[in-house]
């Protein structure tokens, strides 16, 4: 497939296994490309305004600001960006708080690497995002 019809994804994660995992699930999708990987929440600010990424997973958690924190800098600037919010914590205030900020969608990181895939897709196809 042709890398200018490929989704072009970011991680933003501060754990390296997860940065790498998600890198390999992505390798493994002929429809998708990883554009970069940013270990805290102002490099991710900073990684989305240098690769303009169709999807963002972001993480809950980062050493400098939360993963909300960044989402609302990134959609600031970027009303329209997808991100999604992959975490481990199953917080019913904070999956509120990060959908009422416009993450597109709030997933735990037990999710199944195809159930990842397709929420990635459906983040890029959809034309107004539903929360799911």
């Amino acid at each position: 497939m042709s890398k200018q019809l490929q989704i072009r994804v970011l991680c933003v994660d501060d754990h390296p296994l997860v940065r790498e995992a998600i890198g390999m699930l992505i390798d493994f999708q002929p429809d998708m490309i990883l554009v970069g990987v940013a270990s805290s929440g102002s490099e991710g600010i900073r990684k989305f305004k240098e690769h303009r990424p169709d999807v963002t997973l972001m993480d809950l958690r980062l050493p400098d600001m939360s993963g909300i924190d960044a989402l609302v800098a990134i959609r600031t600037d970027t009303p329209a960006a997808r991100i999604i919010i992959l975490t481990t914590f199953d917080g019913a205030d904070e999956s509120r708080r990060a959908l009422a900020a416009g993450a597109f969608a709030y997933l735990l990181k037990s999710i199944p690497p195809k159930d990842l895939a397709d929420a990635i897709r459906r983040a890029y196809h959809v034309k107004e995002p539903d929360r799911f």
